[in-house]
């Protein structure tokens, strides 16, 4: 579903290999506007994982906690985020933290006028001051919740027109100043979107200057990898920066808990905590 983000539907996601690794410095676009910013060690993770529209309970969280999934993504905030979010506060996230989860953060923020997706809208006119704002509402919402500087926020962005030009050059602008700010505040920045559209705009952008240096596309083709289906050049987004949704709606229960999961296999960064 292209919508889901923006519904009170559940989503989810799934990754593909086992294991984790802290790595230094990966994940940053190569031409940005940071040069002089010390930035701590990327904390990365290749493996499982699962998201839902609210975050679910720490009970929840404990009895999916069997080694099938090590990673979830959760909806920090953003004015298209589709679900209130009771669970999502500082506590939990310490407290999954502990039990040995990973997490993902994504940022549901303006949406493309020429798309479906989401109520408000990105607007040519106001794309760099508004990508601006909404970043630094993303920060104030990630560090409150103790995911610390260093850690990557995922900007959710639904499928739109990328031949319409303007629109598509609002787009950008907008998450150009998104992730410029983002930078400015020592958070890396990541990008969600489909490879037919969003995700693709971004990864043929002739000018790099402040794009996102995490990439995680939606293919829903049932393939588990960040490799062998990734449509682009396999020089893009390489040292632990992407990640595959491939599989939607699976309906799966762990410890007497049910949840309707999308699947994606993650090589990529996730919120340093703790």
């Amino acid at each position: 579903m292209a919508d889901h983000r923006q519904s009170k539907k559940r989503r989810y996601i799934a990754w593909g290999v086992a294991g984790v690794v802290v790595v230094a410095g990966g994940g940053i676009a190569a031409t940005t506007s940071m040069a002089a910013t010390t930035w701590p060690a990327q904390k990365t993770f290749t493996g499982r994982a699962f998201d839902t529209c609210a975050a679910p309970s720490l009970a929840a969280m404990k009895a999916w906690h069997t080694g099938f999934y090590g990673a979830a993504a959760v909806y920090i905030g953003g004015k298209n985020r589709g679900c209130n979010q009771p669970n999502l506060t500082a506590s939990w996230v310490k407290s999954v933290s502990a039990v040995g989860w990973k997490l993902i953060p994504l940022y549901v923020g303006s949406q493309p006028s020429c798309g479906s997706g989401g109520s408000v809208k990105i607007s040519a006119s106001t794309a760099a001051a508004v990508g601006k704002s909404e970043a630094d509402d993303a920060v104030a919402k990630a560090s409150a919740l103790g995911m610390k500087a260093g850690s990557p926020i995922f900007l959710d962005m639904e499928p739109y027109d990328v031949t319409n030009t303007s629109c598509n050059n609002a787009v950008l602008t907008y998450v150009r100043a998104f992730d410029k700010e983002l930078h400015a505040k020592t958070y890396r920045a990541g990008y969600y979107g489909f490879s037919s559209s969003s995700a693709k705009a971004i990864a043929t952008a002739t000018n790099k200057t402040d794009l996102p240096g995490n990439l995680w596309y939606a293919l829903w083709d049932k393939t588990n990898t960040t490799t062998s289906d990734w449509p682009w050049g396999s020089t893009q987004y390489t040292g632990h920066s992407r990640g595959h949704q491939y599989l939607v709606n699976s309906k799966e229960s762990r410890g007497g808990y049910t949840i309707t999961v999308d699947r994606d296999a993650w090589d990529g960064p996730v919120a340093i905590t703790g």
